[in-house]
């Protein structure tokens, strides 16, 4: 007989109750995120400098150019310090996540990952894990990170202050605009491998988290790898 904590067991009309309880409070999360959803959508916006230059497998890149002739950009901010020898592991963690391209392109939206790392140090890195896509670009030598808010200091020899985060920009013929920025646990809508753990009766398993007594659970972000780095 099992001796791990588990949910109490009961009826399935009485499951069927509570998981009727439960829908009923996530309807109201999901209507109120489409609220905040279209709030996001009237944010104003700022104007940026499209001549930022980037290294990428196909040469140097403009800011503009990263649009790819699309209307709208998404840009995440992938923590990788010049001088790391293997990228972010949270940032790992979204980066396998992402998918085909070709959906967002549908909507007239490109999605890249720009790091201050080296472009080789992107290329080993990305070669490392696996990735197929998105494009990844160093914006080692420009202003681009620290513009954005996720670098500390405008040095190129140094790793202090890396953040990660998630840029939009929107672009009128050749002008670009950045209309939304979140960063820290923002990020989480992008990784769905949060999302599934979520579903489950033990959740993420972190200390942080409000769950019965007895529950698995570990300091945040001290269990987490990359997926080659993992024991099991």
């Amino acid at each position: 007989m099992t001796t791990s904590p588990l949910p109490p067991i009961v009826s399935k009309s009485e499951w069927r109750a509570a998981l009727e309880a439960q829908i009923a409070r996530e309807k109201a999360h999901t209507r109120e995120r489409d609220r905040l959803n279209a709030a996001r959508r009237r944010l104003p916006m700022a104007e940026v400098r499209s001549d930022y230059v980037f290294d990428g497998p196909q040469g140097k890149t403009t800011l503009l150019d990263l649009f790819e002739g699309r209307r709208q950009l998404i840009v995440y901010h992938f923590m990788f310090g010049p001088d790391w020898q293997a990228g972010c592991d949270g940032c790992s963690w979204v980066v396998d996540a992402m998918t085909y391209p070709t959906h967002l392109h549908a909507r007239d939206t490109t999605l890249v990952l720009i790091s201050r790392a080296p472009l080789e140090s992107l290329q080993r890195y990305q070669a490392r894990m696996g990735w197929q896509h998105p494009l990844w670009l160093s914006s080692l030598g420009s202003d681009f990170n620290h513009d954005m808010g996720v670098t500390s200091c405008h040095c190129d020899d140094t790793d202090r202050g890396e953040r990660h985060g998630i840029s939009v920009f929107v672009r009128d013929g050749e002008r670009v605009f950045r209309t939304y920025f979140s960063g820290k646990r923002g990020v989480e809508y992008l990784g769905s491998l949060w999302t599934y753990l979520d579903l489950t009766p033990y959740g993420r398993q972190e200390t942080w988290e409000d769950s019965p007594a007895g529950w698995p659970q570990t300091p945040a972000y001290a269990w987490n790898r990359r997926h080659d780095e993992y024991e099991v």
